[in-house]
């Protein structure tokens, strides 16, 4: 399929090919007929991918503060890789939407096949031939419906939010200042709602447009317009102002609205303006100033977005999905005009020139519509061809390499360690969405991006897969994998509860193929060079690991109680380290969290059947200048110390050895196994993550849980 991407790191706009997005089980895919952009939102987008790296970090500060922290952590070369790989990112464009529902996904309710909907959702209802969009953020309209109209509805459904948030009623006088197509949406929904409706722009055509329209339009001329406001309301002021203009660093629209307002107005900010503001205004006439967060409740939320949890309509009436349901309604119905918004239309093929508008101002644009006629080939979605189990493990010199996942890790780690272990022919990558498997495909040469695992499993040239994908899907894939008799580097964790764990043990029984689990630090230079100095006899070790893993934000995607969260997905890492340093079998586990609500910070002690111990203090509340990871090793007569993996000292003296966390160490002992046939044992992985497993279970029931290692190989 055709899709309209902005690299992050500037350029032009590109359409580009891409696979089928696939759905997940609250999703619905859609194939599109009509898409809105909207020239002031996305001319913002563009322009920002397109400016210098000084000027992003002054747009978001927010990310250079997440930069700084990241060097702290892992030093300045790991950062300015993960800063030059998501500069190389794709930014999906569009948000706004219509077209034809092809497949819905298992939790779905009230869309099937065949309807016909509004999409909305930035990063869901792009610029794209199909969209993988939430049902939530769907619109069920008219099966004789003009796309083109209901393409405004996610647009529309700002304006709508804004209005909302300014809780006017019949006869209110509203000031809308800025007659983009936001602004012009905005006002027209006030008419409809019967406000009074006065509109301000600098723009004497996009005056002219709302006063077409029933709107009192005004070219700003600062005194003199708030003069006309004043003549406009008799004197009393406006009830509420929405602003609609977008205009970062300038505050003198926010500045210039306490005089337009009667005494404890309303003034509510859509746009994205300036909030440098003069107290004793606002606090003379106690006038409330409110934030329109985008489409209205559930937006930047992931249980609403992506898990399709729905916010009761007794308690939250007015989300998202229903602003967006009302606008589609609205513009159905005629009351909502919209034609006269469109300024120009594009067939999807000549998206370029589409965003080329953009940046003429000659153009007037207002609302640029894209099209979909649709290439050969695009009016049914291609099915992935069935999985072909194949009881056999191939052994090449250069073994064909899979990826499923393309995420940032996948491009900054797991590809240049394949590259230096030698696994470097790739040959075929798939992601959910398809279009970031392409997108890595091109930049690096690999021969086929897919969506989905279902081609990738079926491409006789992939001999070892590499499952990258969300926590969630790891067992489910590494099975499939193994069983189609492939050999896989899985990354961690292996699993996320005990019967997924006892699956791949299974499929293990009968598979030819080899499983290497991402534990790299077990085969980092200096965790080796520590099992070699202090040997296997002498007494019991005492290993102190701790982390400093940092706050993660609200949203992130580890909040999601289905991946597991960080003692499955990432203390497993430790407690692998620290069986590999002990090397015998761990005999019970505990575990507390100091902070029960969040379950971000842990403390893991695990027994050792010679008596060793090891205690894992994972912590996300640290100074963030502390170094990520320390792990201090005493026992036999020795005190090893491993400070981040940057530098290592043997009874305080220091070791010259080489310096990393053994991602391509270890994948080096995965190629020999595949390619020579030496041993590969996967138990010490499985058996971390059944004490990962038994972890969180002593810490939901507050108990040391004993543990038989045996039950997990």
């Amino acid at each position: 399929m055709r899709q309209v991407v902005q690299a992050a790191s500037g350029g032009a706009i590109e359409l580009v090919e891409a696979p089928v997005p696939q759905i997940t089980a609250s999703q619905v895919l859609v194939r599109t007929e009509a898409t809105l952009i909207s020239a002031g939102t996305e001319r913002a987008v563009t322009k920002l991918a397109q400016s210098s790296l000084l000027e992003k970090a002054r747009a978001r500060p927010d990310l250079v503060r997440q930069v700084v922290t990241k060097a702290r952590h892992d030093g300045l070369t790991d950062t300015i890789q993960a800063v030059r790989t998501r500069l190389a990112d794709d930014v999906p464009l569009g948000y706004s939407g219509a077209g034809t529902v092809v497949e819905v996904g298992s939790d779905v309710r009230g869309i099937r096949p065949g309807m016909r909907v509004a999409t909305g959702g930035a990063g869901f209802a792009n610029h794209a031939d199909y969209q993988a969009v939430p049902y939530l953020l769907c619109a069920p309209i008219d099966p004789s419906a003009d796309a083109a109209r209901a393409a405004f509805s996610t647009v529309g459904s700002v304006g709508l939010h804004g209005l909302r948030q300014a809780e006017v009623g019949v006869g209110a006088k509203v000031v809308v200042v800025g007659l983009g197509l936001v602004g012009q949406l905005t006002a027209r929904l006030a008419v409809a709602a019967g406000c009074d409706v006065a509109g301000i722009d600098i723009n004497p055509d996009a005056v002219a447009l709302a006063c077409a329209n029933g709107i009192a339009g005004l070219v700003e001329r600062n005194a003199d317009t708030t003069a006309a406001i004043l003549d406009w309301s008799n004197g009393m002021g406006a009830d509420a102002v929405i602003i609609t203009a977008g205009s970062r660093n300038d505050s003198s629209i926010v500045g210039a609205t306490p005089d337009r307002c009667r005494d404890r107005a309303t003034v509510v900010a859509v746009g994205d303006i300036g909030l440098d503001l003069d107290r004793n205004e606002f606090y003379a006439k106690e006038l409330q100033l409110r934030l329109a967060r985008s489409y209205g409740p559930g937006r930047h939320e992931r249980s609403y977005e992506e898990w399709g949890v729905d916010l009761p309509p007794g308690y939250v009436r007015w989300t998202e999905g229903r602003n967006i349901d009302t606008v589609a309604s609205l513009t159905g119905s005629g009351r909502l005009a919209v034609d006269d918004l469109i300024t120009h239309r594009f067939d999807i093929g000549d998206a370029q020139g589409a965003y080329s508008v953009l940046d003429d101002a000659s153009k007037q644009a207002i609302g640029i519509l894209l099209e979909y006629s649709g290439p050969e080939g695009c009016d049914s979605v291609e099915v992935p061809a069935a999985k072909r189990r194949r009881h056999r493990a191939r052994v090449t010199a250069a073994p064909g390499v899979g990826i499923l996942g393309a995420g940032l890790f996948v491009r900054t780690t797991v590809m240049p360690s394949l590259r230096k272990a030698g696994l470097d022919n790739v040959v075929h990558v798939a992601s959910a969405s398809g279009s970031t498997a392409t997108r890595l495909a091109e930049r690096v040469h690999i021969p086929r991006a897919s969506t989905g695992s279902a081609a990738l499993l079926d491409d006789d040239n992939v001999e070892l897969i590499v499952v990258a994908t969300p926590h969630s899907k790891h067992a489910e894939q590494i099975v499939a994998a193994l069983e189609s008799g492939r050999h896989v580097y899985a990354e961690k964790p292996l699993a996320l509860t005990g019967e997924e764990l006892q699956s791949i043990a299974g499929a293990l029984e009968t598979a030819p193929g080899i499983l290497y689990t991402g534990f790299n630090r077990r085969w980092s230079a200096m965790v080796t060079e520590t099992v070699q100095r202090l040997g296997s006899q002498g007494g019991p070790l005492l290993v102190d690991y701790r982390v400093n893993a940092g706050p993660l934000p609200p949203n992130h995607w580890y909040a999601d109680r289905n991946e597991g969260g960080r003692l499955l997905g990432e203390v497993c890492h430790f407690v692998d380290t620290a069986n590999a340093i002990i090397g015998v079998a761990p005999t019970q586990v505990s575990c507390v969290s100091p902070n029960s609500d969040l379950h971000d910070s842990y403390a893991v002690l695990v027994g050792y059947e010679d008596g060793s111990a090891a205690t894992i203090n994972y912590s996300a509340g640290a100074s963030p200048g502390t170094p990520k990871e320390r792990c201090e090793v005493l026992g036999r007569g020795h005190t090893v110390v491993i400070e981040n993996y940057q530098r290592m000292t043997i009874d305080g003296e220091k070791v010259d050895v080489s310096t990393g966390k053994g991602h391509a160490e270890g994948l080096a002992q995965l190629r020999s196994a595949i390619v020579q046939g030496t041993d590969f044992d996967p138990a010490p992985a499985m058996v971390s993550t059944f004490v990962v497993l038994a972890a969180a279970q002593a810490l939901s029931t507050g108990t040391t849980v004993k543990l038989n290692s045996e039950r997990a190989s």
